[in-house]
């Protein structure tokens, strides 16, 4: 049935799908995710359809419960719609967000585009979305059986002038988030969208000290990853880690965010001349973010969980993350190429790739390629 699903969905949904506007098709989907999400029945039937989750596949990470590796990253659902649903298609865990102090409309249009031939979204939202108040209100009422994170970051919307403020902005989103008796199980922070209006940079190790001084202050009662660029140099990204590493606050990181080079090799140059702005998601992340997940693994693995992100197409991809030091696995761009049923292939998939290594938890086989 999954191989019939991803074939219908190949051959005939996304050649529709990809004849509309990507951001109009992403509404549509987000609409429809919440929609099925609420009916108990369509929940049910799908559940039995894709949501296999072999034991091998779970683990205990950051005090939660994984029975699947596999989340769906912060960009897709800005606006809490799908987090009754995802359970049913085979996901392990799930992020709202990214969610800021205050609302914001978005980019200038396009905000989303395609470039097929590079296995990659264009991606200009620059935190889309409804604001923390909208969201908290929204997530009182979620009740879904995986964990489920937010992701905080600043405000877009041209009113933070100075680090200080851009600081005090963050922060005061996460006291909304604090200050209610919300089910979400983990927070993210992301400091690596290369899509702000702003000039205020976190990448700068003394910029993310000043912020972490003050999120450590708050004691929050939740997990909490930052999510990181794989624009910076091997030595930058260290001096990052290492800026990071002495806050208790942060239990691990999310390696990464989008590939800024417009003229990377896996990048179509006539796909990318079609966008004047923004940034790219899927394949042409996929090599840097195994690097850095490497890397940040051999420095600390003894001191941050990590959480892989970019390029996941196949359960390959997600393995190879894991084998260099990913406990969980974020994607977003492989569903709109491969469909919905690639978490249940990869859940599927996954397993025998483990035992072929010679592993019978998923947990043994984090950084072993290291």
């Amino acid at each position: 049935m999954i191989n019939f699903v991803a074939i219908v969905y190949q051959k005939i949904a996304k050649p529709i799908f990809f004849k509309f506007d990507a951001e109009d098709v992403h509404i549509f989907m987000l609409n429809l995710g919440e929609a099925m999400g609420n009916i108990a029945p369509v929940r049910l039937l799908t559940s039995m359809l894709f949501a296999n989750k072999p034991p091998i596949l779970s683990q205990k990470v950051a005090g939660l419960n994984f029975k699947s590796p596999l989340g769906l990253a912060a960009g897709f659902d800005y606006e809490a719609k799908l987090p009754r649903f995802l359970p049913s298609l085979g996901f392990g865990f799930t992020t709202i967000g990214t969610i800021t102090n205050h609302s914001y409309q978005g980019n200038p249009k396009p905000r989303l585009g395609r470039l097929p031939k590079s296995k990659s979204l264009l991606v200009n939202k620059g935190f889309k979305n409804p604001g923390a108040t909208t969201i908290i209100k929204k997530i009182a009422t979620i009740h879904t059986s995986i964990p489920f994170g937010i992701s905080i970051g600043q405000t877009n919307n041209g009113s933070l002038e100075t680090i200080s403020d851009a600081i005090a902005d963050i922060v005061s989103t996460f006291k909304h988030f604090e200050s209610k008796p919300l089910p979400h199980t983990h927070y993210e922070l992301n400091i690596s969208c290369p899509n702000l209006h702003t000039h205020l940079d976190f990448y700068q190790p003394k910029n993310s000290t000043k912020l972490l001084v003050e999120i450590q202050k708050l004691k929050l009662s939740r997990p909490v990853f930052i999510k990181l660029p794989i624009v910076l140099t091997d030595s930058e990204f260290s001096a990052l880690l290492r800026a990071i590493s002495p806050f208790k606050c942060v239990t691990g990181i999310i390696v990464g965010n989008l590939q800024t080079n417009r003229h990377h090799p896996t990048i179509d140059q006539q796909e990318v001349a079609r966008f004047s702005r923004g940034n790219f998601s899927g394949l042409p992340t996929q090599a840097r973010s195994l690097e850095l997940i490497s890397l940040a693994y051999k420095q600390y693995d003894n001191r941050f969980i990590i959480i892989g992100c970019g390029g996941v197409f196949s359960a390959t991809d997600a393995y190879n993350k894991i084998a260099a030091g990913a406990s969980l696995i974020q994607l977003i761009t492989g569903l709109i190429y491969q469909g919905p049923q690639l978490v249940s292939q990869i859940n599927h998939d996954l397993p025998k790739i483990l035992h072929h290594h010679g592993f019978s938890r998923i947990a043994d086989a984090v950084g072993s390629a290291n």
